[in-house]
């Protein structure tokens, strides 16, 4: 059987927004994440390109979850390198985390701007340090970029009881919850954003909005990365270091000191 081609996805947000959840929710991974990740972390996961379509095609996907702490944010580019595609990930229950999108999101555009000479600059996801960022230009993001939004159990269970306080009626429809918790940084980049609960199998159950609009990102980040500039970068893209020729199993749990 001949390798399949891969794309690599960095997945991106502050400490405790569940990210390593997240990622082993998508990846299908068993068992219980363990402790907070340090460094990185790596799943992977088989994704049909345009299924259902004369087009489709099976590759990998390498879902890289980068550890938010602070204290880390100066190897952080060293896991940026070879990205093709962006998961910005907040917790749902907590606004600070969605603001400080925009910060991680900046990181790593001026990481591309600059090369690996950046070393997190000011970047700090634990408060304020005198940067507006939302004050800042809208940057251009040249690779597929999505939002997901965690923890959806407990922002409506925060919603019901804010609303209850305020005697208020509890609970808007769907589809304007979905709307009222978006991220400006969805808006801003005009990207997709879904929402779930990372402790629930069915927040990405086949035919669902959320997995629809999973998949149809990481269509865009094949089609960006093997179909858009011909067939030299389809023959070339794929990894030919030593790394990319470890066996699965050691790629399923990779950890990056």
């Amino acid at each position: 059987m001949a390798a399949l081609d891969r794309v690599r996805i960095v997945v991106l947000g502050d400490s405790g927004v569940g990210k390593t959840s997240l990622v082993r929710l998508i990846s299908g991974a068993s068992g219980a994440p363990g402790a907070s990740t340090i460094g990185a972390t790596v799943e992977v996961k088989l994704h049909e390109y345009k299924e259902g379509t004369p087009a489709q095609k099976t590759f990998w996907i390498e879902l890289v979850d980068v550890g938010g702490f602070h204290s880390h944010r100066n190897m952080r580019h060293v896991y940026y390198n070879n990205s093709h595609g962006i998961v910005l990930v907040h917790d749902l229950s907590n606004k600070k985390s969605q603001v400080n999108l925009d910060k991680w999101l900046r990181e790593f555009l001026e990481r591309e701007a600059k090369g690996n000479d950046i070393t997190g600059g000011d970047f700090d996801v634990g408060g304020g340090n005198g940067i507006d960022h939302q004050q800042q230009p809208v940057m251009d993001v040249n690779v597929p970029l999505l939002v997901i939004g965690t923890k959806l159990d407990l922002a409506s269970d925060l919603e019901d009881k804010e609303s209850k306080e305020a005697d208020l009626p509890v609970h808007d429809s769907t589809s304007a919850s979905a709307a009222k918790r978006r991220s400006a940084v969805a808006d801003e980049y005009l990207a997709e954003e879904i929402h779930v609960n990372c402790n629930d199998d069915k927040s990405l159950v086949a035919g669902s909005s959320a997995l629809n609009k999973l998949a149809r990102f990481f269509d865009k980040v094949i089609e960006k990365q093997f179909y858009r500039s011909g067939n030299h970068q389809h023959k070339s893209a794929y990894y030919h270091s030593a790394s990319a020729q470890q066996s699965l199993a050691e790629r399923r749990r990779l950890n990056v000191q």
